[in-house]
């Protein structure tokens, strides 16, 4: 049996609030696995990996619709319920369209990060010339 983890500890590990991680549940991304005898949530070490998926797909600007159809896609391959080949590689199709995507945003953060380490060297060089 793995090792549960209440909703701070959890916050802690993810650095997720814990508003944001019952607000994660609200909108079905993610269920704890158990509850305690005193109703307080209990986490996996697989919630928290599925909390990390959420996390780094935010700053990549997935909706909470994508978040949950990704989400989907990942569980019903890794579920080891056998899936019929052409499926399988529906899935797989979609979690590819889906790296595409994150590829494509990935590379406008980094121009637009260039964009901005430039402009802050520009003000670091005009702090220079009057010093």
């Amino acid at each position: 049996m793995s090792r549960r983890m209440r909703i701070g500890e959890v916050a802690e590990r993810t650095g997720l609030s814990l508003r944001t991680i019952r607000h994660y549940e609200e909108v079905g991304l993610v269920v704890p696995s158990a509850r305690s005898k005193g109703g307080f949530r209990l986490y996996t070490d697989s919630d928290v990996d599925r909390l990390m998926v959420i996390r780094r797909m935010k700053p990549l600007d997935f909706s909470l619709e994508e978040m949950r159809d990704l989400l989907d896609v990942v569980d019903r391959l890794s579920s080891d319920e056998p899936l019929p080949d052409a499926e399988r590689e529906r899935l797989r199709e979609r979690l590819d369209a889906y790296r595409k995507v994150a590829d494509a945003r990935c590379e406008t953060l980094r121009a637009r990060l260039m964009a901005a380490e430039d402009f802050a060297a520009t003000l670091r060089r005009r702090l220079d010339a009057r010093t």
